[in-house]
C-alpha cells in the first residue's frame, strides 16, 4: 500500500477527524500523567476546582477564602466531572484535572480535520488535523489543567461548523441542523469556558468574509431563528446565578479587574511589542513551522477560493488583534492556529516551489536545534546525572525533527518530510514532558515538600498531624492544591504559633530569623525534618523551604468517637 492510498483510507469519512484526534491523544497524554502540578494558573484553577467539589456551590469560584472573578465556570465544571469520575478530591491528582484539557486538544484536531476536508478534500483535512495535533503548544496546553485547550477545542469546532456552513453556500457540501448545532455548541462552549475570546474570533470571521465578498446570503443557513436561543438557555442559567450571588461583584472584578487591564497594558507583567505572537510562531507552531511559508503563499495565490478565504478571515484580524493588544501571552493565537494548518495542508496539494521550501526548511532546522538547545539548557541548570538521558532524548528527537524534515522538504519530499517531522516531534516532546521536566527536582519545590509531609506523615489529611499546615514566605498555588484548602499563608508568627499547636510549618529561608525569634519567645523546640531548594520559576527566586515540627513527642490524634447504638 502506497503512501497516498494509506492517506486516502485513513482520511476517508469519520476516520480522519479521529486519526487527528488520536494523535492529539498520544502527543498529551505522556505530560497528564508524568509533569507535577504547575504554577501558577494551573493550580489556581485545580485549587478552585477542588473548593468546588469540597464545598458544592458549583456557581461562585473561589481560592482558599478569595473570590476569583476572572473567568466563567465553564472549565471548572469540566474539571468537576472527571475528577468526580476518575479520582477523588482529597487525593490531590492532577492529572484528574487535566484530563478535560486533553479532550480539548483531541476536539481541535478532530474539529480542524473535519472542517478543512469539506473544501480541501479529506487527505488535506487529515494532514491539518494531525499538523494541529503535533504542534508543540496544543500538545503542551493539553496537559496543563486551564482553559486554553478546551477553549481551542471549542472554537476551533465552532469554525469547522461555520465554515461548512459558509462552504455549502459556495457550492460545498451540503450541511444538516447538526453542522449548525455544532456551531451554536461550539461557541456557547468557548463563552462558558473564556467569556468573550470566542465570539471575537467567530465575528471577526464573518465580519472579514462579509467584506471580502460584499454577500451575506451564507448567513442565513446559521440558524439564527434559534441558535441564540440555544445559547442563552447553555449560558445564562450561570450567569444570572453567579450575578445574584456575587450581587454583580463577577461582572465587574472580571471585566474592570481583569480585562480592561489587559486591554490598557501589560497586566501582571505580560506586556509585549506587537510582533510577538508572529516571532515565536516558528517554534510554537512546530513542526507546521515546514509549510507555514508555503502556506501563507497559497493564502495569497488562491485567496480566491472559498476554503482558503475563510482560513484568511479566520487569522488574519484575529491575530492582527492579538498583536495589538498590550498583554502577551504565548498560548493567546492558539484558536488561530487551526486557519495555519488548513493552508499549510492545502499547500500540499500541488508542487511546492522552490523558496517556500527553502525557507520552511531552513525555519524548521533552526527550531529543532533551538529546541534541542533548551533541552540542554535545562539539564545543565536544573539537572541531574540521571537526567543525562531524557535530556539527550528529547534534545536529538527535536532536533531530528527539525533538520531531517527540513532535508527531506528541500529535497522535494514535502510529505514524507511532513509525516517524519510530526512523528519525530510527537516522540521528542513525550521525552520531554515525561521524562526530562519531571526529573529537574529544583523546579518542583512545592511538590518535593509535600512528598516529604507524606512521607513524614504530616499531612493532615493522613490522620496524623492537626490541620491546617502553616507557610511562611511561600505561597504558590501548586503548594495549597498540595496540602489543601486549609493551608495556611501566614508569616513566621502563623509558623510559630502552628508550631505550638503540634502542626507541621514550611519556612522559606527569608522568613528563619524572624520565625526563631518567635519560637524563642514562646520557649519552643523545633525539629528540622528537611530541607527543599529549588526555584521558583514564577518569579526567577532561588527558595529554600524548611519543614518543621514540635520537637517534643506528637500528642496522639483524637480518638474517633463510635456512634451508641
Amino acid at each position: 500500500m502506497t503512501f497516498q492510498s494509506s492517506l486516502l483510507w485513513a482520511s476517508q469519512g469519520w476516520r480522519g477527524p479521529v486519526f487527528a484526534a488520536l494523535l492529539a491523544l498520544i502527543a498529551g497524554l505522556p505530560g497528564v500523567f508524568a509533569m507535577p502540578p504547575l504554577d501558577r494558573d494551573e493550580s489556581r484553577f485545580a485549587q478552585a476546582t477542588a473548593q468546588m467539589l469540597e464545598t458544592g456551590d458549583f456557581v461562585v469560584i473561589r481560592y482558599q477564602d478569595e473570590p476569583r472573578f476572572k473567568k466563567p465556570v465553564g472549565i471548572h465544571w469540566l474539571q468537576a466531572a472527571s475528577v468526580s469520575a476518575v479520582s477523588a478530591v482529597e487525593d490531590r491528582e492532577i492529572w484528574a484535572y487535566r484530563l478535560p484539557s486533553l479532550l480539548g486538544a483531541m476536539l481541535a484536531a478532530a474539529a480542524c480535520a473535519w472542517g478543512a476536508a469539506a473544501f480541501f478534500g479529506a487527505p488535506a483535512g487529515l494532514i491539518a488535523g494531525t499538523l494541529l495535533a503535533s504542534g508543540l503548544l496544543l500538545s503542551t496546553e493539553a496537559f496543563i489543567a486551564k482553559t486554553d485547550a478546551v477553549l481551542c477545542g471549542m472554537i476551533v469546532l465552532a469554525m469547522a461548523a461555520l465554515a461548512r456552513i459558509y462552504g455549502a453556500a459556495r457550492g460545498g457540501p451540503q450541511v444538516s441542523w447538526r453542522t449548525r448545532l455544532l456551531f451554536w455548541l461550539g461557541l456557547s462552549g468557548a463563552i462558558l469556558v473564556k467569556g468573550p475570546v470566542g465570539p471575537m474570533v467567530v465575528t471577526l470571521a464573518v465580519v472579514a468574509l462579509v467584506a471580502s465578498e460584499r454577500k451575506i446570503d451564507w448567513l442565513k443557513g446559521l440558524g439564527l431563528s434559534w441558535g441564540p436561543i440555544l445559547l442563552l438557555a447553555l449560558v445564562g442559567p450561570w450567569a444570572w446565578a453567579v450575578t445574584v450571588a456575587t450581587d454583580g461583584a463577577f461582572w465587574s472584578t472580571a471585566l474592570m479587574g481583569d480585562l480592561a487591564p489587559k486591554l490598557a497594558g501589560g497586566h501582571e507583567t505580560h506586556g509585549a511589542p506587537p510582533g510577538y505572537h508572529l516571532l515565536g510562531l516558528s517554534l510554537l507552531a512546530f513542526p507546521m513551522t515546514l509549510l507555514i511559508p508555503a502556506g501563507l503563499l497559497v493564502g495569497w495565490t488562491r485567496r480566491r477560493e472559498p476554503g482558503v478565504r475563510f482560513a484568511l478571515c479566520w487569522l488574519i484580524p484575529a491575530w492582527i488583534v492579538f498583536e495589538l493588544t498590550p498583554t502577551k501571552l504565548v498560548h493567546y493565537p492558539l484558536p488561530l492556529y487551526g486557519a495555519l494548518a488548513w493552508l499549510s495542508a492545502a499547500a500540499l496539494q500541488a508542487p511546492l516551489g522552490r523558496w517556500p521550501r527553502l525557507i520552511g526548511a531552513v525555519l524548521a532546522a533552526v527550531s529543532g536545534l533551538i529546541l534541542a538547545g533548551i533541552c540542554f539548557v535545562l539539564l545543565s541548570q536544573f539537572g541531574a546525572a540521571a537526567d543525562v538521558t531524557p535530556a539527550a532524548a528529547a534534545g536529538g528527537l527535536l532536533a531530528a525533527a527539525g533538520l531531517v524534515g527540513g532535508f527531506m522538504l528541500a529535497s522535494r519530499a514535502p510529505r514524507g518530510a511532513v509525516v517524519t517531522a510530526m512523528a519525530l516531534t510527537v516522540l521528542g516532546h513525550g521525552a520531554l514532558a515525561a521524562g526530562l521536566a519531571p526529573g529537574l527536582a529544583p523546579l518542583w519545590s512545592s511538590a518535593r515538600t509535600a512528598r516529604i509531609l507524606e512521607s513524614e506523615r504530616l499531612l493532615p489529611r493522613q490522620g496524623m498531624a492537626p490541620s491546617p499546615v502553616a507557610v511562611a514566605g511561600y505561597a504558590e498555588p501548586s503548594l495549597v492544591f498540595a496540602l489543601g484548602t486549609a493551608t495556611l499563608l501566614g508569616d513566621s508568627a502563623d509558623a510559630a504559633q502552628a508550631i505550638a499547636t503540634f502542626r507541621p510549618a514550611v519556612v522559606e529561608a527569608a522568613e528563619e530569623r524572624a520565625f526563631r525569634a518567635a519560637l524563642n519567645s514562646r520557649g519552643l523546640e523545633v525539629r528540622m525534618v528537611r530541607q527543599v531548594a529549588g526555584l521558583n520559576y514564577s518569579n526567577g527566586r532561588r527558595v529554600r523551604l524548611r519543614i518543621y515540627e514540635n520537637a517534643a513527642p506528637r500528642p496522639p490524634p483524637p480518638a474517633v468517637q463510635e456512634p451508641r447504638p
